[in-house]
């Protein structure tokens, strides 16, 4: 996966990654948000992109399988759960990357180690996903954060176009944090996405820190393999 680096917008790292995971069944629901309204949840330190005018938060729920440190193979039982993450995105220094309102799973091993590693705010949750054919029924649940939807495939495999909304919302190849006042950033690298058209039906959605509006933008992954570098203070 490492030597396939044609699209990536600028070189993988010269150190070695140090953590690798697939990500299964990955629905991306994007909305339209107000700029103004968004800035209120993000720290200063931290821009805000936008495309045509507009900032974007997506809901990613999808399932972690294959977890491992670099060098050895993945443990049994703890390499595989699901997860759900609330995103944004941001550019600093050239580098088109993602930032974390919150992300939730239900290994509560997966919590502690990220909120330790990579300072990113993880939370535990009574999470399930449940394959039913080509559709999967996704639950996740904590207080005050709740999601519940039936989503899949409604297309063959389009990858996104550079320039793309499809494009500006997945192509990026690192996260940002905040600690101690300080940004942070972490190197990521995968394939370009396989994305599909998607339908999607969302009973209920309570994750985001902003009013969302009006039907999201639906997209979808089978999978992606991935590899992370260490956490980085600019």
């Amino acid at each position: 996966m490492v030597e396939q680096t044609a699209h990536r917008p600028w070189p993988l790292p010269e150190a070695p990654w140090v953590q690798a995971q697939t990500w299964d069944h990955l629905l991306f629901a994007h909305w339209r948000v107000d700029h103004d309204a968004l800035r209120a949840f993000v720290p200063a330190q931290i821009p805000i992109d936008t495309f045509d005018g507009s900032a974007w938060l997506g809901v990613t729920p999808f399932r972690i399988t294959g977890f491992r440190l670099r060098g050895l193979p993945p443990a049994p039982v703890v390499s595989s759960f699901p997860e759900i993450n609330v995103r944004s995105y941001s550019t600093i220094d050239g580098k088109a990357g993602i930032w974390f309102f919150s992300l939730d799973t239900s290994s509560r091993l997966a919590v502690e180690a990220a909120r330790l590693v990579y300072r990113l705010p993880y939370h535990h949750a009574r999470i399930s996903d449940r394959r039913r054919g080509d559709r999967i029924d996704f639950r996740s649940e904590r207080r005050g954060a709740r999601f519940e939807a039936t989503s899949g495939p409604d297309g063959p495999v389009e990858p996104a176009e550079p320039g793309s909304l499809e494009y500006f919302l997945t192509e990026r190849y690192c996260l940002y944090t905040v600690h101690e006042g300080a940004v942070h950033r972490a190197e990521v690298h995968h394939p370009p996405w396989p994305l599909q058209p998607a339908e999607a039906e969302i009973r209920e959605n309570t994750m985001a820190p902003v009013a969302l509006e009006g039907e999201p933008l639906v997209h979808y992954s089978e999978r992606q393999d991935v590899v992370i570098w260490p956490l980085e203070r600019l």
